[in-house]
């Protein structure tokens, strides 16, 4: 069956999020663990500050963002006020990439979702790598 291109549409934020947590939920059990109260949240763009804060020379630049305390940072202590642990994953510059690349959507998003919780938690790229591959 042909594809009908005038009736396709870019993924919406709510698909986005859908798919986060699918790709989140297949990630092994231990990683999850690591990152228990993280919430994922998607939006169009990095903000301006954002932008600045990373050096980012466009809006583009940035496909995700992990705030706030990872392991190595103390982050297993809980301080009073303290704000959950987000990771940011910005939707448009997701979808650039994808148009440029030869990997599913899915397995893009699962890289960002991986490689921002990942490095906040003092995991190597092999490590990620290897928990990529078992998401899969």
């Amino acid at each position: 069956m042909p594809i009908s291109w005038p009736d396709l549409v870019p993924p919406s934020l709510a698909d986005f999020e859908t798919l986060a947590e699918a790709a989140y939920a297949k990630l092994p059990d231990d990683f999850r663990a690591l990152s228990q109260g993280a919430v994922i949240r998607i939006e169009d763009f990095p903000d301006n500050e954002v932008l600045d804060r990373m050096g980012c020379e466009t809006e583009f630049d940035l496909l995700g963002l992990f705030s706030g305390r990872g392991l190595a940072q103390g982050g297993a202590q809980s301080f009073t006020g303290q704000m959950p642990n987000m990771v940011w994953l910005y939707r448009r510059p997701i979808l650039d990439y994808w148009a440029e690349n030869e990997d599913t959507l899915g397995e893009i998003v699962t890289h960002v979702l991986v490689h921002e919780i990942g490095h906040h938690f003092g995991l190597s790229d092999a490590d990620m790598e290897a928990i990529e591959a078992a998401g899969d």
